[in-house]
């Protein structure tokens, strides 16, 4: 499976590692870390010299129960930032974790060249249209709701059956829309219960049957520090198992906050 960035064709076998880089006050785990530009461009290094493929930029915290953010604040956030990585590391390729299309287009436009929808244009109308026209490879995430209010939506009779239908809805249209290189979020943690999470998890390897390359970010979330009894802070462990689980059943990316062990489950894994 390959994606287009920028007129390069990205190989997503072996699979590669997203790396994350908020630039939020309020993310659950390094909100407000990357605060000024030594300290945002020396994690981008880090991470490019770790081995991360793509760079994931937020603007939003999508955290449950996340506050509110203007579309121009967003853009004051994110716009400055994308400039910075790519004078900097010209040849990094930003992704751009967003459910607006005004701040998509406006990431594209200043140098990114993937769109990351935690909404799969559920939150925009006119975000599929918007990638359409901007022919740019786009992540679609599964979730109900909102930020702030996906955590009271957790209900399903059966919900990998439901996901698959959701995702099939999703593809038709944005295929429909001219929309070439797709790739599906499980989105766990978005609008799911901890057991939830780890029945998607059980079953990852059915979302194959869509044909599409198949992001997995479980990075430091609560699935695995409640399940553990511990925080974020101590949840990068768990977080190579539920990788290394994930690869198994047929990720392609890893999008994470910690590059080196990402890379370290996709080579151990692509030995068994």
């Amino acid at each position: 499976m390959t994606i287009n960035c920028l007129g390069k064709l990205i190989d997503l076998a072996p699979p590669k590692v997203m790396g994350i880089l908020n630039v939020t006050p309020n993310s659950f785990f390094d909100g407000g870390k990357y605060s000024d530009e030594k300290s945002l461009l020396s994690q981008v290094e880090k991470m490019l010299l770790e081995g991360a493929t793509f760079i994931d930029i937020g603007a939003y915290s999508s955290k449950p129960s996340a506050e509110f953010v203007s579309e121009d604040d967003e853009i004051r956030r994110l716009v400055p930032v994308i400039q910075l990585v790519l004078k900097k590391f010209p040849e990094t390729l930003i992704s751009v974790d967003t459910f607006r299309a005004k701040i998509a287009k406006a990431g594209i436009e200043n140098g990114a060249c993937i769109i990351n929808d935690i909404s799969a244009g559920s939150l925009d109308s006119t975000m599929m249209q918007t990638v359409a026209e901007l022919q740019v490879p786009y992540v679609m995430m599964h979730m109900k709701g909102n930020p702030q209010t996906m955590q009271n939506l957790a209900i399903y009779e059966t919900i990998v059956k439901e996901m698959l239908f959701y995702f099939s809805k999703k593809i038709a249209l944005a295929r429909s829309l001219g929309i070439n290189d797709l790739l599906i979020d499980p989105g766990f943690g978005f609008a799911k219960t901890k057991d939830q999470n780890f029945e998607v998890m059980n079953n990852l390897e059915l979302f194959q049957m869509l044909e599409l390359p198949i992001l997995v970010g479980v990075s430091r979330k609560s699935m695995i520090y409640k399940t553990l009894e511990t925080s974020a802070d101590f949840a990068l462990n768990g977080t190579t198992v539920l990788n290394a689980i994930a690869l198994q059943k047929g990720a392609n990316i890893l999008r994470v906050h910690d590059v080196k062990e990402a890379m370290e489950a996709i080579k151990l894994v692509a030995q068994l």
